[in-house]
């Protein structure tokens, strides 16, 4: 039996509808993909272990730090910047503190610039893959690893890099469980800290 007049309408309504939430829904996880495969927006690469080319020309590799505006952590890089060869792995710190009488728990996002280069700078480990938690007056120094694809020399936007940017911006997020029970003064099931 054919849908007729309102009927047909309200189900293509509803069809409409379905089909652009679907559409919202998978546009982030799509987005990501498309940023990390292609580098757009300074999204950079991650690697398993570093290049097996290093090139005797230099690039120079500068560290920037950032916090949304709610986190209370203390957030600069240990060095402001660094010259590497092309394909040599560079090793950086950044540095938190909390000085808050809490536990803090934060998460980093992170790009480079200029964004022609993010397709070209690989991350090895990063402490920007995983949420960290620091206790009251805690200060910790977190690694990045990385390198910077060689094939940035044939790039026709990448060759004219000299100089590349990595930035992290850290934001606050939910204590994990075990920390958020601390918290509250249950000590029942909580965890301890790793880092």
């Amino acid at each position: 039996m054919a849908l007729q007049g309102p009927q047909k309408t309200v189900v293509q309504l509803v069809g409409v509808v379905v089909l652009m939430g679907g559409l919202a829904w998978a546009s982030v996880p799509f987005y990501d993909w498309f940023c990390r495969v292609t580098g757009f927006g300074g999204v950079t690469g991650v690697a398993d272990k570093g290049s097996d080319t290093v090139l005797d020309q230099t690039i120079t590799v500068r560290f920037d730090a950032s916090k949304e505006r709610d986190m209370p952590w203390e957030f600069t890089p240990v060095e402001r910047e660094m010259e590497i060869k092309i394909g040599e792995t560079g090793l950086a710190f950044y540095e938190a503190y909390n000085p808050t009488d809490r536990p803090v728990a934060g998460q980093a996002s992170y790009n480079v610039t200029p964004y022609s280069a993010g397709a070209f700078f690989e991350k090895i480990a990063c402490f920007c893959f995983e949420e960290q938690v620091l206790q009251p007056g805690e200060r910790v120094e977190m690694p990045v690893t990385f390198f910077v694809d060689p094939e940035i020399v044939e790039d026709r936007d990448g060759k004219y890099v000299h100089t590349i940017t990595l930035s992290y911006t850290f934001y606050e997020i939910d204590l994990p469980e075990g920390y958020a029970a601390l918290e509250t003064g249950d000590t029942a099931g909580a965890g301890t800290n790793t880092n």
